[in-house]
């Protein structure tokens, strides 16, 4: 079978079986992309033509166009997923891919905001007159008080919000369904953003659904929210990188340093693995030996 031909079968496969987001997809499309570009170069278009040594070749040259390891990982996975399909398939009898070796990663713990920066943030964002100041805040709130992604508070109808019940329900990755309870703070920004400030916004554009909207009453898009986040964090003079997803780490940093079950803490943040979750321990851990470092008069360095 040819290359080109198996890898679009691979990529309808992820999509349709796989029920994988289409974010996810596209970036398997373009690591794919680049494989075939690296096997065109090499006269290959067969999927028997493709040995051990082709990959570690393609690995290689990953490395000397100089991307991260993360970059290089990424990619590497799209490729061994594809030939274990392949396999699975019956295209082929041997994966080439199946000794392929990523590179080690850097573990980057995720970097909080404190519970007084998150305050300022939404006040800042607050500050700004209407229709922007209410639906800035809803927005903040609504990210931090749940713990959503961006992709899923944006993916958010009216209907979704259970002002009643302080809930909300979100769609996670692979379309699968979950109730995360509301702050009485974020209901009361939502509530706010619902009667200032969305009517308005509302009848600009020609009728939607969606919770957020922009100026021109349209659903509100993942670069926008982001610029919300930012502009707000550098009204309130928050330094650092700061981002939708930055409220998300908090959110779960905050709730376990505050005594939250880590299995708690995993439903709620929709991870399928526990494991995913437990990278927020290791912030708190980390914060309690800063704390135990400068406090325990024994823990202090001797001079």
């Amino acid at each position: 079978m040819r290359v080109q031909r198996a890898v679009s079968g691979y990529l309808d496969w992820i999509a349709v079986e796989r029920s994988l987001s289409p974010n996810t997809v596209n970036a398997y499309s373009r690591d794919l992309a680049r494989y075939l570009a690296y096997l065109d170069g090499l006269g290959v278009a067969e999927l028997d033509e493709i040995d051990s040594p082709v990959t570690a070749g393609f690995s290689e040259s990953l490395a000397d166009e100089g991307l991260s390891r993360s970059s290089v990982a990424r990619t590497l996975t799209a490729v061994r997923s594809f030939h274990r399909f392949c396999v699975a398939e019956g295209w082929t009898q041997i994966d080439p891919a199946r000794d392929l070796a990523l590179p080690k990663q850097d573990r980057r713990l995720p970097k909080p905001i404190t519970v007084e920066q998150v305050a300022d943030l939404i006040e800042a964002a607050a500050a700004q007159d209407p229709p922007l100041g209410p639906r800035d805040a809803a927005l903040i709130e609504l990210l931090y008080g749940t713990g959503a992604r961006i992709t899923e508070a944006l993916a958010l109808d009216v209907d979704d919000v259970d002002m009643v019940g302080e809930s909300v329900r979100l769609f996670g990755k692979g379309g699968k369904e979950r109730i995360v309870p509301l702050g009485s703070y974020a209901v009361d920004a939502v509530g706010a953003y619902l009667v200032r400030a969305r009517p308005a916004l509302a009848q600009k554009g020609k009728g939607t659904s969606r919770l957020f909207l922009n100026l021109l009453g349209r659903p509100l898009s993942r670069q926008s929210a982001w610029a919300v986040v930012q502009d707000a964090a550098i009204r309130a003079g928050i330094t650092g990188h700061i981002s939708p997803h930055t409220l998300r780490h908090s959110y779960a940093t905050h709730l376990l340093s505050g005594g939250a079950d880590i299995r708690v803490v995993q439903e709620l943040l929709g991870h399928a693995s526990v494991t995913t979750t437990q990278i927020y321990t290791a912030v708190t851990i980390e914060t309690l030996r800063e704390t135990y470092a400068i406090s325990h008069p024994r823990a202090r360095s001797r001079t």
